[in-house]
């Protein structure tokens, strides 16, 4: 399974980089495809690492501005022309999306593949890992979205919140049929 990774590329401590790095050997051991922004850095780097010395293949999507942050020893590299086109390429190449730990950019890549789900534009399925409870307000505004009538769809058929990376895994292969 190709899993498209949204996260951070800052430095973070190791309440975020532990379960990021757990995450990323359950995908590596798993024979599965990390597909992530390609980067070189900061927690994107710590995954890569993971998934890598674990045995599974790396696909980074980098972009123009960012081409020389990116990560050398990937299977496969591919530098997109701006933000808008990076997206597009990274959900084409994945079976399924995981949101980490990360800010801004992370955040518009969650809620653009949450709106095109809302819309029936892909059926992959989307979990977000809520590592040390970073996503509990999050989660509380998609509640009280679908709750106030804001989401079309039921937030559990967009959205699936896992406490730790061994349910996150588990819920991708169970939704994608990997056995």
């Amino acid at each position: 399974m190709n899993i498209c990774v949204f996260l951070s590329a800052a430095d973070l401590d190791d309440r975020y980089t532990v379960p990021a790095r757990e995450f990323a050997k359950l995908i590596g051991k798993g024979g599965h495809t990390l597909v992530w922004g390609g980067s070189e850095c900061g927690l994107m780097k710590v995954v890569a690492d993971g998934v890598q010395e674990a045995g599974g293949r790396l696909v980074g999507v980098s972009v123009e501005f960012l081409a020389a942050n990116a990560r050398a020893s990937a299977d496969e590299m591919v530098i997109a022309k701006d933000l808008a086109e990076r997206k597009a390429l990274l959900l084409a190449k994945a079976d399924a999306v995981v949101i980490m730990v990360g800010g801004a950019g992370t955040l518009d890549e969650a809620t653009e593949i949450l709106e095109l789900k809302k819309h029936g534009r892909t059926t992959k399925p989307v979990v977000l890992l809520n590592t040390a409870g970073f996503y509990d307000g999050l989660k509380q505004q998609f509640l009280r979205m679908e709750a106030e009538g804001f989401l079309p769809v039921p937030l559990t058929e967009l959205v699936f919140f896992a406490e730790d990376a061994a349910g996150a895994l588990a819920y991708l292969e169970e939704s994608v049929g990997v056995q």
